[in-house]
């Protein structure tokens, strides 16, 4: 039996599969997010432990006998999170996240140094772990001088699992210190950070063992043999391989609480002006490109709040074929955005309200502007030779069929959906811990899942959808210079 772990922004989602994949339980335990300022995000990493504690005592009560006979972990988590440690161990202050933007102005700084967007091959976002560690050197030396290691989110749990400091190429990848092209630590990005080698973790590749569970967690667990675990990787990564996204041009597209559109790419070739991620592929010898939208279903609960009424209340309430786009536009720039603007400052904004504009009529727009976002997403990717005829649709945006419509027709692509199942992050990891135990071909692993239906995009709106596209990707400079 495997376990994959997908330690999400929110909270962690454990998945219990036997060896063919087969999903036998899951479990969920949440946690919280701090925003002690504006454009802060920090999450206390304790908090991870205790869930993972949560989550396998679930398993273990509900399914005794194949918790017992579990051979391996993997590991999935939110990428970019500046968790740091002393020399002891000890957590020096809480993680700085993914979405956290108070290092923009090192990540300016960082981008524009020699030769790191080429040894990187990405933009420095705001978003990435290196600035924040310019930003804790620079407005807390005191602990930027105790940091004995930089860990991403995932593995500070690895650490708690098995004792060790190791990371992955594909979660590293995001941090502005990998050659992501030579899947290494690279010392001059380092240099260029003014961070150290020996601060950076071992590296594995996401399907190799990266170490083995601590005897007394065995104990504790009821688990005799021994639990290796896997190199596991960052979240978008492990989704792949978790509906078998890893051969040169699959892609999937992702309405989760960020937004991902991921081509697989069989070799390294970035370009990063377009704004688009090139990371390592959790797997070896692979790579993906991605564009990413900050907020997405994040958008649709902000509206929630507002508004009162749930998520799936608002999405109910269009549940019918949709008839052409809403004459008022949103922007879904929440917590700023990533592809194409790379702009941790600029803000979402509604326009076109209007005296008789309904719930309804903001849901959709929301809904759209999420669509449009994703569709400059796509229009990033094809500027770097990159094509997709079509793709999977995965994520809790993915349950409503009036926005699969809507973005299967603004992207002008079919959109795929599983048949129901997790095919998500948590999925991928046990797929992770399965090689990394076994060594079977990742082929014979990380299968594609069965398609339940194909939503094909509305050939008499694509026109319209594209002019409203047009006119929304026209607002953003207008939006920006009226912020500045």
């Amino acid at each position: 039996m495997y376990i994959g772990l997908d330690l999400g922004t929110s909270g962690l989602r454990a998945l219990l599969a036997d060896e063919a994949g087969a999903i036998v339980a899951t479990a969920d335990a949440a946690y919280s997010v701090a925003n002690p300022h504006p454009g802060w995000s920090e999450q206390d990493p304790s908090d991870w432990i205790e869930a993972c504690q949560a989550v396998m005592a679930e398993l273990k009560a509900t399914h005794p006998a194949e918790f017992g006979a579990v051979r391996g972990i993997g590991l999935s988590g939110h990428m970019h999170g500046a968790t740091l440690v002393d020399a002891a161990g000890q957590v020096l202050r809480p993680c700085i996240l993914w979405n956290d933007t108070r290092s923009a102005v090192q990540a300016a700084v960082l981008d524009a140094a020699p030769n790191v967007r080429g040894l990187s091959g990405n933009i420095v976002f705001p978003g990435f772990t290196a600035p924040k560690l310019t930003w804790v050197e620079e407005n807390e030396p005191e602990i930027f001088a105790k940091v004995a290691k930089v860990l991403l989110p995932k593995d500070y749990l690895r650490l708690w699992l098995t004792g060790e400091y190791v990371g992955d190429m594909s979660d590293s990848a995001g941090t502005s210190w990998l050659d992501v092209g030579k899947r290494d630590w690279s010392e001059a990005l380092l240099d260029a950070g003014h961070m150290r080698l020996d601060q950076m973790p071992r590296l594995v590749e996401g399907s190799e063992s990266s170490g083995y569970v601590r005897d007394q967690l065995r104990a504790d667990w009821g688990i005799t043999g021994t639990v290796t675990v896997a190199g596991g990787g960052g979240d978008n990564a492990v989704a792949a391989c978790g509906v078998g996204c890893f051969r040169d041009g699959d892609g999937f597209v992702s309405l989760g609480t960020s937004g991902v559109l991921l081509a697989a790419k069989n070799t390294f070739a970035p370009d990063p002006a377009t704004a688009v991620h090139t990371f390592c592929h959790a797997v070896p010898d692979t790579w993906y490109q991605m564009g990413v939208i900050l907020a997405a279903t994040d958008c649709l609960n902000w509206l929630s709040r507002l508004l009162g009424r749930s998520p799936a209340e608002l999405a109910g309430k269009l549940d019918g074929p949709i008839s052409g786009p809403s004459s008022t536009l949103f922007q879904p720039y929440l917590s700023g955005e990533r592809t194409p603007h790379n702009d941790s400052a600029v803000r979402g904004s509604f326009v076109g309200l209007d005296v008789a504009t309904s719930p309804e009529d903001l849901t959709q727009a929301v809904m759209e502007g999420v669509s449009f976002a994703l569709r400059d997403n796509l229009d990033a990717l094809k500027a770097t030779g990159t094509n997709l005829s079509q793709i999977l649709a995965i994520g809790g945006g993915a349950q409503s069929r009036f926005w699969l419509e809507t973005l299967a027709t603004t992207l002008n692509l079919p959109l795929d959906l599983p048949e129901k199942g997790d095919f998500g992050a948590a999925l991928g990891a046990a797929r992770l811990a399965i090689a990394a135990d076994t060594g079977a071909e990742l082929s014979t692993i990380m299968t594609t899942p069965k398609v339940a239906e194909t939503i094909v995009p509305r050939a008499d709106l694509v026109d319209r959808y594209s002019e409203s596209h047009a006119r929304y990707r026209a607002l953003y400079p207008n939006i920006k210079a009226a912020l500045s």
